[in-house]
């Protein structure tokens, strides 16, 4: 009996866990904000859009309608992608959009 209620108990640990295992990573990890005037690329983000492809390094501004926000995407190595409402102005983006990340150039292995 006591042994079907530590199973109990572990199972009911573990399932208030998971939402700590699928949390969003760090902010710090996907980039930091970046003025409109540094960006290197425009993207405008229209109602059809999914996705966006970026490059490590890029400095990207979002045009969403008539606001803009600019994205440096100095990322970590394991970030390839990440829902861009993360480090989109609150409220700005009306549903997700993914942020496909390859790898900055310049920290490539050369051939």
């Amino acid at each position: 009996m006591l042994t079907r209620s530590l199973v109990l108990a572990f199972a009911a640990l573990m399932t208030l866990s998971v939402p700590a295992f699928s949390a969003s990573p760090r902010l710090d990890l996907l980039g930091s904000p970046a003025p409109s005037s540094m960006a290197t690329r425009t993207i405008v983000i229209t109602p059809d859009t999914r996705w966006v492809n970026v490059e490590g390094g890029e400095v990207i501004n979002f045009i969403v309608g008539d606001q803009s926000f600019g994205w440096d995407f100095y990322v970590g190595y394991t970030i390839s992608s990440f829902d861009l409402n993360l480090v989109a102005p609150a409220g700005l983006l009306q549903r997700r959009v993914t942020a496909y990340v390859s790898p900055d150039p310049r920290y490539r292995g050369v051939d």
